[in-house]
C-alpha cells in the first residue's frame, strides 16, 4: 500500500510541479537564447543547445546527473510558485472575504461589485420591459416578442441570476448554492458543510472533490499566465502564451465553478435529510424548510458557559 500510495504522490508531483515547471525553463531558454530580434529561430536555439551538449562536462554521466537533478529542482520550485500563485487566483476570482481585503484591492473589489449590480439591474429593467412588451403582443408579433423576452432574460442571468454581491461571476455562482440553501431550507451552508462531508456516501465526494480539484487547476493556468507574462521582456512570443493561459484558465475557472455550486446544492438537497435523521431528527423524506430549521439549531454550538453546573470549572480535552 506504501509504494502504491508513493507511486500516486511521485506521479503527481511530476505531472503538476515537474513537468509544467521544466516547460517553463525551456521557454526562459528561448527567450533568453533567441531574444525579441530571432522569437522564431529554430536553428538558432538547436545550435546553442547542441554547443552546450558538446561541454566536458555534460558528457560523464555524473555532470548528465548533477543537471538533471538541477532542472528538476527549479522545476519544482517554479511549480510550488506557481501553486502559491494559484491559491491567491482562486482567491481572487471567488472573493468570498473582499471586504477584508487590504485598502487596494477591496477599493477594486467594491467597485467591480457596483458594476456588475449596475449591469445587472439594467439588464433586468429591460428584461422586464421585454416581458411586458411579450404579454401585450398580438398573435403574429407574439412569438418574435417571446423570443426577445427570453433573449433579455438570458442577458440579465449572464451577470447573475440573483442580486451580485461579489467582484466577479464565478463568486457570485458560488455564493448563490449558500443563498439558496438559507432560503430553501434555513440553513447556514458554511456551518452545514462539514457534517454534511462527514457522512456522504463515495459517490457524491468524488464528484465534490474533482469539482473542487478543477477549480484548483483552473486556477493554477491562471497563475502560470502570471509566470509567464515576464519573459515577455525578452521573446515577445511569451505575451501569446500568457494570454492564452489567461483566457483559457479565465473560461475553465467559470465552468468549474458552475459545477462546484450546482453540486453542493444537489448534495445538500439529496443528503442533509440523511444527516438530520442520522442526528436523531424524524425527518422520513427529503428535507423541508421545518426540518431545516430543527436542523440549524443542532449545527450552531451552544455558548461555553464559564462553569459547569455544579459550580466548578469545565474539564476541557487536552
Amino acid at each position: 500500500m506504501l509504494a502504491e500510495l508513493g507511486k500516486k504522490l511521485a506521479e503527481k508531483w511530476l505531472t503538476l510541479l515537474v513537468l509544467p515547471g521544466a516547460l517553463y525553463l525551456a521557454v526562459g531558454v528561448a527567450a533568453d537564447r533567441l531574444g525579441h530580434r530571432h522569437p522564431f529561430d529554430a536553428a538558432r536555439l538547436a545550435g546553442q543547445v547542441g554547443a552546450w551538449a558538446k561541454t566536458p562536462a555534460l558528457g560523464a554521466f555524473g555532470g548528465q546527473a548533477v543537471l538533471l537533478a538541477a532542472v528538476g529542482v527549479a522545476a519544482a520550485g517554479v511549480g510550488v510558485v506557481a501553486q502559491a500563485l494559484g491559491s491567491l487566483v482562486e482567491r481572487l476570482h471567488l472573493a468570498a472575504d473582499w471586504r477584508g481585503w487590504p485598502a487596494g484591492a477591496r477599493t477594486w473589489a467594491n467597485l467591480a461589485t457596483r458594476r456588475r449590480h449596475a449591469r445587472w439591474q439594467h439588464r433586468r429593467e429591460l428584461a422586464g420591459r421585454a416581458r411586458a412588451r411579450a404579454h401585450i403582443a398580438g398573435p403574429d408579433s407574439r412569438p418574435a416578442a417571446l423570443e426577445a423576452a427570453a433573449e433579455a432574460r438570458a442577458a440579465a442571468y449572464s451577470v447573475s441570476t440573483e442580486e451580485p454581491v461579489r467582484p466577479t461571476w464565478s463568486g457570485d455562482r458560488v455564493h448563490l448554492a449558500a443563498l439558496h440553501v438559507r432560503r430553501d431550507f434555513g440553513l447556514d451552508l458554511a456551518a452545514l458543510w462539514p457534517h454534511l462531508w462527514l457522512t456522504l456516501p463515495d459517490p457524491p465526494r468524488a464528484e465534490v472533490t474533482a469539482a473542487r480539484q478543477a477549480l484548483a487547476r483552473a486556477a493554477m493556468l491562471t497563475a502560470w499566465a502570471v509566470l509567464y507574462l515576464p519573459l515577455a521582456l525578452w521573446w515577445w512570443p511569451a505575451l501569446i502564451v500568457a494570454a492564452a493561459l489567461t483566457l483559457t484558465g479565465h473560461h475553465r475557472f467559470r465552468a468549474a465553478a458552475d459545477t462546484y455550486a450546482t453540486l453542493l446544492e444537489a448534495v445538500v438537497r439529496l443528503h442533509a435529510g440523511d444527516l438530520a435523521r442520522r442526528l436523531g431528527l424524524d425527518c422520513p423524506g427529503p428535507l423541508t424548510a421545518a426540518d431545516g430549521a430543527r436542523l440549524a439549531g443542532l449545527l450552531v454550538p451552544r455558548p461555553l458557559s464559564s462553569a459547569s453546573p455544579s459550580g466548578t470549572a469545565p474539564t476541557l480535552p487536552a
